[in-house]
């Protein structure tokens, strides 16, 4: 029988926005043709070449790298912090609960495993039709809560963060049973270094910048369904390093210029992007790379909101990280 309770919920929140753009396909690029870019833009022939500049930020990158990454590797979570997940209804109906109850499966199972790619298998569909069986307990937070309730609205109408709580039995045994199990441990920490272009101007993200708070608290709010954290470095540190724009566009762009060392400085997974606006795609285009164990590792998505950009970095990110291969 399944137990709810009521409260306020410790966990992510989703930010509204108007922005938000519908999701498209995601397409890859080959590093190849990532190179020939890089290379046209810096008006270069033949062989990729390194910029002075660049060189420069490549002598400093191990230093500055293991100071803001800091002695921490990994984050760690409770096995009830992990066997759980969240998703927003509207209002505490049945109907709408039985909907967050399949929303949540769907999380729980990318969470406790790092493998977004369960969502797809075929056996889903019935196991979602069932998603309230597998509920140990549930409770409910109004976001609204504080705010006196319209005259036209009642309280079924208001959103509310619905927190399901699973077994871990119950969870291992669904894993099992779609050829998967649980990533337990501790998670490690995501070092974050992203190169954002828009409308011809460019900037790398800072913990401490105005140029874009919303890409932080996004960033933010995309690691925690993932039970991951993140660190971002700040001005400071990227002007100690010689981050400019153009250098970590660069290497982005073309991850090959980093030795190894320098992707897990610290012992943290250095995840690296190149973020833009495109008209004709609606929305923003990126390129993800993530080096880990001597291997480099690359995704991109086109046409989505940065919210979604930054969703799929993080879960692409948890899915090399557990051991399920490339996103």
């Amino acid at each position: 029988m399944l137990k709810a309770a009521h409260g306020c919920v410790n966990g992510s929140s989703l930010f509204p926005r108007p922005w938000r753009t519908a999701v498209a396909g995601a397409t890859r690029s080959p590093p190849l043709q990532a190179k020939r870019r890089y290379c046209a833009r810096r008006r270069l022939r033949g062989p990729l070449a390194m910029s002075g500049s660049v060189r420069a930020a490549l002598l400093t990158v191990g230093l500055v790298i293991a100071t803001f990454f800091g002695p921490h590797a990994a984050f760690a979570v409770t096995l009830d912090e992990l066997y759980q997940s969240q998703t927003i209804v509207t209002g505490q109906g049945e109907v709408n609960r039985q909907i967050g109850f399949r929303d949540c499966l769907d999380r729980v199972l990318v969470r406790v495993s790092g493998d977004r790619r369960l969502l797809e298998r075929p056996e889903m569909a019935e196991l979602r039709d069932k998603a309230g069986s597998f509920v140990d307990s549930f409770r409910y937070h109004d976001r609204m809560e504080g705010i006196p309730i319209h005259d036209e609205q009642g309280t079924h109408d208001r959103p509310h963060d619905l927190t399901c709580l699973y077994k871990p039995a119950t969870v291992n045994k669904l894993l099992a049973s779609l050829g998967s199990k649980p990533w337990l441990g501790a998670r490690p920490t995501l070092s974050i270094l992203l190169a954002v272009e828009r409308a011809g101007r460019g900037f790398v993200l800072a913990s401490d910048g105005d140029e874009s708070p919303y890409m932080r608290d996004s960033l933010e709010a995309a690691a925690r369904p993932m039970a991951m954290s993140i660190v971002i470095p700040d001005k400071a540190t990227l002007t100690k390093g010689g981050f400019i724009f153009e250098e970590v566009r660069a290497m982005a762009t073309s991850p090959e210029l980093l030795g190894g060392d320098a992707r897990t400085l610290g012992g943290r997974p250095l995840l690296f992007g190149n973020i833009q606006w495109r008209d004709k795609d609606l929305g923003w285009t990126v390129d993800w790379w993530l080096a880990i164990d001597g291997k480099t590792y690359d995704w991109q998505i086109r046409g989505v909101s940065f919210d979604e950009a930054f969703r799929v970095a993080i879960k692409g990110a948890a899915q090399i990280l557990s051991g399920n291969g490339q996103p």
